[in-house]
């Protein structure tokens, strides 16, 4: 008399062994694009800590005056800080209001595979109109 004991076919350990590649392949490219996403959100987030370092920074390291300055930093963060003095009003008199105003733009730009990605933030900032 034969055992009633069977094992699973060939077939059917072979559909077993696709179905398990496809779902781990679906989970691997989940998990690969959030350790992307994790890591442009790093970017992200040491871009804009730059920029508010650089604003936190006009009219104490950087004079407050018309023009762009910039630079880099580790080779892969790149910034400007362009600053503007806007016009006085028409009606605050110059000796009762002796200061000027500056609009104070901070981008930072960096590559991230092939694809370029800024930060910009802007502020304004008082400066006394007699300063050197």
């Amino acid at each position: 008399m034969r055992s009633a004991c069977r094992g699973f076919s060939l077939l059917e350990v072979l559909v077993a062994f696709v179905i398990l590649s496809l779902a781990l392949s679906v989970l691997m490219q989940i998990f690969s694009g959030g350790t992307r996403n994790a890591a442009l959100a790093n970017d992200y987030s040491r871009a804009v800590l730059l920029a508010e370092t650089k604003l936190a920074a006009a009219g104490i390291e950087t004079p407050l005056q018309d023009g762009v300055v910039a630079g880099s930093t580790d080779e892969r963060f790149h910034w400007q800080l362009a600053m503007r003095m806007l016009p006085a009003a028409a009606d605050a008199p110059a000796a009762l209001m002796p200061v000027g105003l500056f609009d104070v733009e901070a981008r930072v730009m960096w590559e991230d595979g092939g694809k370029e990605r800024m930060v910009k933030l802007d502020t304004m900032r008082i400066a006394p109109l007699n300063a050197p």
